[in-house]
């Protein structure tokens, strides 16, 4: 039986985590994008300080899974669930849904005193479902532009 703990970012985690994520995306996500739109929204160089000072500025935290990486997510002060992403050899064992649980309750405890606070994110076609079964909603659906190609993703909220 495997044992997963959740803890709080380090640096010394950004490298595996930009890995895990050009990794998941260009795996997990294949079916729903291009070859072309999976290279612009995770290309193999990544800007590792610029990945570094978002998740240090978010509140971010790491799934380990037997002392192994196996998933990581953000969410900024405002409640943008900004990543979300569990590396493609554990999926579907509960590792998003316990780290969106510890991000949702990580902002919705310092924002209960905001009346209406909600938790935004930019859902992919491949993440869609997951938040829908978490009892976001869909408020629209958005082309966006990465790296020059176009993308489909929903923005979606969730009360707290």
């Amino acid at each position: 039986m495997s044992k997963m703990i959740i803890r709080e970012y380090r640096e010394t985690d950004c490298r595996l985590l930009m890995e895990l994520f050009y990794d998941t995306v260009h795996t997990v996500c294949a079916d729903d994008y291009t070859g072309e739109q999976l290279d612009a929204w995770a290309p193999a160089e990544a800007d590792w300080e610029k990945w570094h000072c978002s998740l240090a500025a978010h509140y971010s935290l790491v799934a380990l899974e037997n002392g192994i990486i196996a998933g990581f997510g953000d969410i900024d002060e405002s409640g943008y669930l900004d990543r979300l992403f569990v590396h493609k050899d554990y999926q579907r064992r509960g590792i998003a849904g316990a780290l969106c649980e510890r991000l949702e309750r990580y902002i919705c405890s310092a924002q209960e005193k905001e009346a209406g606070a909600k938790i935004v994110t930019h859902a992919s076609l491949t993440a869609k479902q997951f938040f829908e079964k978490r009892g976001y909603k869909v408020v629209k659906r958005q082309e966006i532009l990465k790296n020059g190609v176009s993308l489909v993703n929903f923005v979606m909220e969730k009360d707290c």
